[in-house]
């Protein structure tokens, strides 16, 4: 197990207690929506947790962790825990994250459970059960000219993680969720989005194919993507021209996806029409490399790699589309992911 190292006291300035708007306690708790957004960085491998009421930010909690840089996180509602990829030890880390996030301030942790370091470019994780899926972006073969990546298999048992499979793909990966049995993933430097059906039943190592790939009209180079099974949508992410951090990203989000996804042939399209776009300038997104969707208040969130550095991004009644000023905006440097809990 990696043995902790707590960072110096000299953050607690920087996570003091935000405020953006004050609790409103005697409103109608029906009309209430509280979200928790969990985002990991690739600054200082720290878990920042920030907890909203009505769209606005309230407070902010940073979780310590030993990591110096981090990407793809999770949050567990039954053991209460924060599970995230760290890429500066290659491998996924867990710890408790019981304390109340609507408190706020700097908590430091140590890690619970801590799995195999085995992994060489991790980025995005999937969860299906005890099964922890991360894409691993590196190049396998060594030659650029082949997309190629690897899918690492992890099962959790008790308070540890062993590596079940690796599956190497024939598409370079970043983000990646779960449907069902199916895992969806992004193609990195692209526009496209994949699915590998009944990915779990791929229980050996090897090469894997994809099942179905279609494009995605409109996105000039995709990284992150979340779905809501409440609402049936897809947002996906577009980080445009990777030379350009600063204004020339955006996202997509398509509604009723399962049957225009179905509907679509493999390597067919899901046009521009069949899609809602958000980009421009007002957005301040140049390098949105990852998504969390709120269905029912229609709220995306987002990791913003790019614009001044890094940044935790929020857009509000987001099915209007086109260039809007985000509901909510807090530095994050090198913002990596987001996880919401409602």
């Amino acid at each position: 197990m990696k043995k902790q190292i707590l960072k110096t006291s000299m953050l607690v300035g920087a996570v003091a207690l935000m405020t953006s708007c004050e609790d409103n306690n005697d409103m109608d708790p029906v009309m209430s929506s509280s979200v928790t957004v969990y985002a990991s960085n690739n600054a200082d491998g720290n878990v920042t947790a920030y907890n909203y009421e009505d769209s606005q930010m309230t407070t902010k909690t940073t979780f310590n962790s030993s990591s110096s840089a981090a990407d793809g996180v999770y949050y567990d509602a039954d053991s209460k825990s924060i599970f995230q990829v760290s890429r500066s030890e290659n491998g996924i880390e867990g710890f408790d994250a019981s304390a109340d996030v609507s408190v706020g301030g700097l908590i430091d942790v140590s890690l619970s459970i801590d799995g195999p370091n085995d992994m060489e470019s991790p980025r995005e994780m999937a969860v299906n059960g005890n099964f922890y899926v991360v894409a691993d972006n590196a190049d396998v073969d060594g030659d650029a000219s082949t997309p190629d990546g690897r899918l690492f298999v992890y099962e959790k048992s008790g308070n540890s993680f062993s590596l079940r499979n690796v599956i190497t793909t024939d598409i370079k990966l970043w983000g990646i969720t779960f449907i069902g049995n199916d895992l969806y993933a992004v193609v990195d430097a692209d526009d496209e989005l994949a699915v590998y059906t009944d990915f779990l039943s791929n229980n050996s190592t090897g090469m894997l194919t994809t099942s179905k790939r279609v494009i995605i009209e409109g996105i000039v180079r995709t990284h992150g993507l979340t779905y809501d099974a409440s609402t049936n949508t897809m947002i996906m992410t577009d980080i445009g021209e990777a030379s350009n951090g600063q204004d020339d990203g955006g996202f997509h989000i398509i509604e009723n996806f399962m049957s225009k996804f179905d509907g679509a042939s493999d390597g067919g399209m899901i046009s521009a029409s069949e899609s809602i776009r958000v980009s421009g300038a007002m957005t301040q997104m140049g390098n949105p490399v990852d998504v969390a969707y709120d269905g029912a208040t229609k709220t995306v969130y987002i990791a913003e790699a790019g614009n001044n550095g890094g940044r935790i991004l929020s857009y509000s009644n987001v099915t209007m589309g086109g260039d809007m000023s985000p509901t909510t905006n807090f530095d994050l440097q090198s913002a990596s992911s987001v996880y919401l809990v409602k």
